[in-house]
């Protein structure tokens, strides 16, 4: 379980407060997580040989670099400010 001033200094990154049960709460769960994390992180690096697929798919999918004036771009945006994109709010204040 993680101590109350680490779930505190997580919650302080985070910009969220907590209340006290929400620490008690956060205090097992984050340790949840990070036990999983470890998990992962203790995975050895895989092989690419061993690594298969259910088809022979063999496409090559990058593509080039293509170049594009900002003109051209801006010329297509339906609201700017300058060189900005004016795009609408998704989130409700």
């Amino acid at each position: 379980m993680l101590t109350k001033e680490e779930v505190l200094h997580v919650a302080h990154l985070a910009r969220i407060e907590v209340t006290d049960e929400e620490i008690e709460k956060y205090q097992k769960d984050l340790k949840i997580l990070l036990d999983e994390v470890d998990k992962i992180r203790s995975i050895e690096d895989f092989d690419d040989d061993k690594m298969f697929s259910p088809t022979d798919n063999q496409y090559d999918l990058k593509r080039e670099s293509v170049i594009v004036d900002k003109e051209q771009i801006l010329s297509n945006v339906p609201k700017k400010m300058g060189n900005f994109v004016e795009v609408p709010v998704m989130i409700n204040e």
